[in-house]
């Protein structure tokens, strides 16, 4: 079994893959409608000066999340 970790704590370039949504309400409807769903594939692609938000590559896009909804969102590192 793969270990969980958050979004939040990949490092630039490390790609994963999305196991668990612990997000309510509108939050996760926004991110269920960027593409953001179980089994879906992301890359960080670098963070902002402050460290706060990171870009990810989602499905061809480029979304900037923040850190304090990244924490939320499990992924599974990819073997790539």
């Amino acid at each position: 079994m793969q270990k969980l970790i958050a979004l939040s704590d990949i490092k630039i370039g490390e790609g994963a893959v999305v196991k668990k949504l612990d997000t309510h309400g509108a939050m996760r409807r926004r991110l269920q409608d960027m593409g953001l769903v179980i089994g879906t594939k992301t890359e960080c692609l670098g963070r902002s000066p402050g460290g706060d938000p990171a870009a990810y590559l989602i499905r061809g896009a480029v979304i900037a999340i923040r850190r304090e909804d990244s924490k939320n969102i499990f992924v599974s590192l990819r073997d790539e």
